[in-house]
């Protein structure tokens, strides 16, 4: 009865670690996707600014 006990445990951490495991690359993999897609879209954006939007011969000039 007491070995059950101890391999029933045993099972119940190795699965828990496997569970931790596989969390902790999902989120580290999305802190990493949101990162690499701030830094691509703050550079669209500065870019856009820098380039000056104006200059699209497609935009109506309104003014």
């Amino acid at each position: 009865m007491f070995w059950k006990i101890v391999g029933a445990l045993i099972v119940a951490w190795v699965a828990f670690m496997v569970l931790g495991a596989v969390i902790g690359f999902v989120f580290k993999a999305v802190l990493w996707i949101a990162i690499i897609g701030g830094i691509a879209f703050l550079g669209a954006a500065g870019y856009k600014a820098i380039s000056g939007g104006k200059k699209d011969p497609r935009r109506i000039n309104r003014y």
